[in-house]
């Protein structure tokens, strides 16, 4: 591991590190930074503290969730066309005791064939005592030559509930392309306020190694959908006979299963398929029971346009 300014980047990413011709890193609209906190007012959330850095930006908080309208949906966007060499990312978002709050992406995050150097993406996310924080954000594709780490560290209270979601492409299917990038390398951590580890998941991917399309990892297909529940509202072993049941059912080219968190703190998915609107659907079907058990109401349709 090297360090970037963004955390320590795995050696087979930092080693494409370089300076391009074009705008390197630390250049204007290279360093995105978005940093968003919500506090419980008046009996719903609200948009505390704001600040942004381009490319990335957001809308204002958007109340449409029908049943819950004291919950915000707040939409993660960047005004480039993706992720290109030299980009670094930050996103910060503290969500204060006792908020309701949805996190999403306007389109998916497209990450650019790169010639020199790589893309960084850290996400930093803390759920305060009480909360109820959901991080959805539209597919990941790594276009060919990308090359990307991205870090998420999410530090959930005891009493919060935490939603968190990740879909992953080989590619640009719909040119063909598959396992054409460079490297994808993610880590996720989640933690308690006081340091004591929940969960990691490390993934790294780099299709010349062969490894990619292995049994263990993407196998024959090209779509890998996870979701995240950690959360005190349910025991974790009915969580996860929900969710099981949820995802039930015709599955054709889907394979998917459920198994229970360290600590019995909560439930993950991970969901492969070969189309992506199948995944996407499985995938909702669990994050709708999850919501239907821990706080009794569906989950919401939410627009991208």
């Amino acid at each position: 591991m090297t360090g970037d300014g963004n955390g320590d980047v795995p050696e087979i990413v930092a080693g494409y590190a370089g300076t391009p011709e074009t705008l390197p890193a630390g250049s204007p609209g290279k360093d995105g930074v978005l940093e968003l906190g919500f506090v419980r007012i008046g009996g719903r959330t609200e948009l505390s503290q704001h600040r942004q850095q381009p490319p990335l930006q957001i809308m204002r908080p958007l109340y449409v969730d029908p049943e819950r309208p004291d919950l915000p949906v707040v939409y993660l966007m960047s005004t480039g066309g993706g992720l290109v060499q030299g980009d670094r990312m930050r996103l910060d978002i503290d969500c204060g005791p006792d908020t309701s709050v949805h996190l999403t992406t306007q389109a998916s995050t497209k990450v650019q064939r790169m010639d020199t150097d790589y893309a960084t993406q850290t996400v930093t996310l803390r759920a305060g005592a009480g909360a109820f924080v959901e991080y959805l954000p539209e597919p990941l594709i790594p276009f060919g030559g990308a090359r990307l780490h991205q870090r998420t560290t999410v530090t959930v209270d005891p009493s919060a509930t935490v939603i968190l979601g990740e879909t992953v492409l080989a590619g640009r299917l719909a040119r063909d392309e598959k396992h054409e990038y460079d490297v994808f390398a993610s880590d996720l951590e989640v933690v308690r306020p006081d340091g004591v580890l929940l969960a990691v998941d490390t993934i790294r991917l780099q299709p010349s190694d062969g490894g990619v399309t292995g049994p263990a990892v993407f196998g024959d297909h090209d779509v890998m959908g996870t979701l995240y529940v950690v959360t005190p509202l349910a025991h974790a072993r009915a969580l996860a006979d929900v969710l099981h049941d949820a995802i039930e059912g015709p599955t054709d080219g889907i394979e998917a299963g459920v198994s229970i968190l360290p600590e019995d703190c909560g439930v993950w998915l991970r969901v492969f398929g070969t189309e992506t609107e199948a995944v996407a659907a499985v995938v909702r079907q669990a994050w709708d029971a999850a919501r239907r058990l821990l706080i009794g109401v569906p989950a919401p349709h939410i627009r991208r346009t």
